[in-house]
């Protein structure tokens, strides 16, 4: 068995190296081949292009790249209508993969798409290509399963990984040991995001914030989580450019553990507010895009949320403050980090609230999107 996959963010490549361990499971000789990063190369996936040539977010960020990502693409579906996977699955990434997929489809390649688009969110006329190419979408939140239903979109709710993996209690103490952090210290967590345009964009704000916390709070230590080398050489410039003075610790590929170790948690909107949910943390929330790209956006009406940070949509109430654009500045984001710090009855309800989201995300997520995957296949090659 050949499975085509694709996957463009960290995130991806983190999702995707836990189906396909699971497909391996249940059928050994299957063979992965396409784009994805690390964890997925690590368990065998046949890598045709660099997964960090695919990490672009934006309306208007996406042109300087458009015509690697459209020579990227024509390459996919040249070699795989050539040879036709068993079948292929679009991690997340929809402006990439939707159209990938709505091409093999239509040559005889059943399609799954890995985490639904967020159309129930913004550009909601999307729902009609995902109709057109995806024969099965594996959506891994409750809500989107219903949405996607109504609009005659077959889907399978197969709940979110993560939830599964992190444990409903967070053991901090051992955290902070592994860090070399003292269990007595104020712990401040900096995510400023995955991709090489958020870090360029959020650094600033967000390590300005962190050193202005340094000069409020004794001993305060900030630690930041990096997943790539490139993200991590972009973050490491802007500390010795903005604030050259500020003690940072640099780790890679320890979010879990950088979250759990921490006090409160300063982060980019994306997959790192849902761990930060899942690791009880309060967080303050922080983005910026293109201001093209958000004048656009804004002005055609395209937002239909009123919360962009999924700890805050999967909550029963907006828990963790959302400074957005011009409002993601650290004379905003300061007092907000510092109401956490100093306000121990916000935060015990805060992890309250998080535990009880938690417990309720709580699946086989792998085994089950595993075995939605093979099911369809089965159907398909029965046909």
């Amino acid at each position: 068995m050949r499975i085509g996959i694709v996957a463009a963010e960290p995130s991806g490549d983190q999702l995707a190296a836990g189906l396909m361990r699971e497909l391996q499971k249940q059928h050994p000789q299957v063979i992965f081949e396409g784009i994805g990063g690390p964890q997925m190369t690590a368990l065998g996936l046949q890598g045709w292009f660099p997964m960090e040539r695919l990490s672009v977010m934006g309306l208007v960020e996406v042109l300087g790249r458009l015509p690697e990502l459209l020579k990227i693409r024509k390459t996919l579906i040249r070699r795989w209508k050539r040879q036709p996977p068993d079948l292929f699955i679009g991690v997340d990434a929809p402006d990439f993969n939707l159209k990938l997929e709505t091409a093999l489809k239509t040559g005889g390649v059943p399609t799954v798409h890995y985490v639904s688009p967020t159309v129930w969110a913004w550009r909601q006329k999307r729902i009609h290509k995902i109709r057109a190419a995806a024969d099965l979408v594996l959506s891994i939140f409750p809500f989107e399963q219903d949405f996607l239903a109504r609009h005659g979109v077959p889907c399978t709710y197969v709940g979110h990984p993560l939830a599964h993996r992190y444990p409903l209690q967070p053991d901090k103490k051992t955290a902070r040991e592994q860090l070399g952090l003292s269990p007595d210290v104020p712990v401040l967590a900096l995510l400023p995001g995955s991709r090489g345009g958020e870090v360029q964009r959020l650094a600033r704000p967000f390590l300005q914030t962190a050193a202005a916390c340094a000069r409020r709070l004794d001993g305060l230590k900030v630690v930041s989580p990096l997943a790539t080398d490139r993200t991590e050489a972009a973050f490491r410039q802007a500390c010795e450019e903005f604030t050259p003075e500020l003690d940072i610790m640099l780790t890679r590929n320890n979010t879990a553990q950088v979250l759990t170790a921490a006090d409160v948690v300063l982060v980019a909107s994306g997959t790192a507010t849902f761990e930060a949910l899942l690791c009880k943390r309060p967080m303050v929330v922080g983005y910026k895009v293109n201001p093209l790209t958000y004048r656009i956006i804004m002005g055609l009406g395209m937002l239909r949320i009123e919360h962009v940070a999924m700890a805050n949509l999967l909550s029963e109430a907006p828990l963790a403050p959302e400074f957005i654009q011009q409002a993601c500045e650290p004379e905003k984001l300061l007092p907000a980090v510092l109401n956490f710090f100093g306000d121990a009855p916000l935060v015990q309800g805060i992890v309250r609230e998080y535990t009880r989201t938690h417990e309720s995300l709580i699946m086989e997520t792998d085994t089950l999107a595993a075995g939605a995957v093979l099911n369809l296949w089965r159907e398909r090659s029965n046909d």
